[in-house]
């Protein structure tokens, strides 16, 4: 493990080491909204309003109605909103079904570097700490940036390490990033935000099984996560004392779930304090489409193909993809059930072949059985590119050939896909996915208000403006 400590120096001018647990909570403990820059801000909100629209979706899928009457089997209730819901729960309970709610559809944001996904933690995690005390937006929004930048830093820290020992890091990085968001929200001290961190780290878990043994669960890691982290901040706050730096120290965070860790990735930046701390959050992306990430280079050059050449789908006879290491772990040819089908490179490379999208509802189940679709999954071979692999994680790249009956070969390259902070999704276009989730499960006029509490979310006096309206 490459260890690397920041420095600062004390009141006797001799330099003192501190730990990057240490670095963390002072940040996370520290920030205050006049420290971020525009981008983050912009980020923030963005990604909030994704969010939301995610748990909306996610709200009728079976997971998160599972989730839920396992709750209601609890007598469990409150007076939290869970977006799409006709009841309110705890906080613990809500922040569960909305975690489970916001992966549930893989519709999902994420920061490319550390192959995680922030939001579905963070935003459902504040909105129970949010309900239980006033705040206002300027509090809400800084607690976002916390949690993001707490989520990223450890993933890029990490990762490929946790993901090649078979964690799945959105739930293993996002309870970190949970606790440390709700200390920020309920203005923790460095102290307490380090004990939330200490304490948060041992509830950290989730195992990538759902990808060889299908099932449900990979849905339900980050509601995990977000009660989780809910938890050890609350827990933290009334005392409760976490190991000393958890993340570094021999059988902690990182020695468990990565072993060999860049220290410099999780500090860098936030050595001279919050008040210059350089945010790498906006460099989150956004999803265009309803599946894997790792699957969204291969999807954009096939689109690309498809519209620019014109191209017959039935005329195409073969399709080539080269691209790194994770992302051919998903070339798996089954479609059985709707998460199969999301983390299957073929039959997404199917998909945007014969539609020229990808998009929720061609997952469901008529979907899957289309055969004009699934004609073209054996057309499809996902193996490793050695120049895409090797770019991993700083590029997410992917190499497409398309050969057509005649003989014709129509080749795309795609480093940077759609949605990143590179490539963004206009904000037209977010709003327009915002609305294509959330309309379908609430009145025009109440989604609009909630577009439009977000969009001005830091000037609100009170955030629980914005909280009463993602209930009934």
């Amino acid at each position: 493990m490459k260890r690397r400590s920041s420095m600062h120096t004390a009141s006797n001018e001799q330099p003192v080491a501190l730990s990057p647990t240490s670095v963390l909570a002072k940040f996370a403990s520290g920030l205050s909204y006049e420290y971020i820059d525009d981008a983050s801000l912009n980020t923030a909100q963005r990604h909030t309003l994704d969010t939301i629209g995610a748990i909306f979706a996610g709200s009728t899928q079976h997971a998160t109605i599972a989730a839920a009457r396992a709750f209601d089997t609890l007598c469990l209730s409150g007076s939290v909103p869970v977006p799409g819901f006709e009841k309110c729960y705890d906080p613990m309970s809500a922040a569960y079904i909305s975690g489970t709610a916001a992966h549930g559809l893989e519709l999902d944001d994420g920061y490319r570097a550390g192959s995680v996904h922030p939001g579905c933690v963070v935003i459902p995690a504040l909105i129970s700490a949010a309900s239980i005390g006033k705040y206002d937006g300027k509090q809400f929004i800084n607690a976002v940036v916390v949690g993001y930048e707490i989520v990223c830093r450890l993933a890029a820290a990490m990762h490929p390490h946790s993901r090649y020992r078979g964690f799945h890091n959105t739930p293993v990085m996002g309870v970190m990033g949970a606790a440390a968001a709700v200390g920020a929200l309920r203005n923790f001290d460095d102290r307490q935000m380090a004990d939330a961190l200490g304490i948060a780290a041992s509830s950290a878990s989730g195992i990538f099984a759902f990808l060889r043994g299908g099932g449900e669960v990979k849905r339900t890691h980050p509601g995990q996560a977000a009660r989780e982290g809910l938890q050890a901040a609350l827990n933290a706050e009334q005392g409760m004392v976490g190991p000393k730096d958890v993340l570094e120290i021999e059988e902690g965070y990182f020695d468990t779930f990565a072993g060999d860790v860049n220290l410099s990735t999780v500090i860098d930046g936030l050595e001279n304090g919050p008040q210059s701390a350089k945010l790498v959050m906006a460099g989150c992306y956004i999803k265009p489409y309803a599946a894997c990430r790792h699957i969204h280079p291969g999807i954009d050059a096939v689109i690309d193909i498809r519209t620019a050449e014109n191209i017959d789908p039935t005329k195409v006879v073969n399709v080539d993809v080269g691209t790194y290491e994770i992302a051919v772990g998903h070339a798996n040819a089954t479609y059985e059930d709707m998460l199969s089908a999301q983390m299957s490179y073929q039959f997404c490379i199917a998909t945007a072949l014969e539609r020229g999208a990808v998009d929720l509802e061609h997952f469901d189940e008529n979907a899957r059985d289309e055969n004009n679709v699934i004609q073209h999954v054996p057309k499809i071979h996902v193996s490793v590119d050695k120049e895409c692999h090797d770019a991993y994680p700083r590029l997410r790249a992917a190499k497409v050939a398309i050969e057509m009956q005649d003989g014709t070969r129509f080749n795309r390259s795609v480093e940077d896909p759609y949605g990143s902070a590179g490539n963004p999704l206009p904000d037209d276009a977010l709003q327009l996915k915002f609305n294509g989730l959330v309309r379908p499960l609430t009145d025009d006029i109440k989604a609009q208000e909630i577009e439009r509490l977000i969009w001005g979310i830091n000037e609100l006096d009170d955030v629980g403006d914005l909280l009463t309206k993602l209930g009934p």
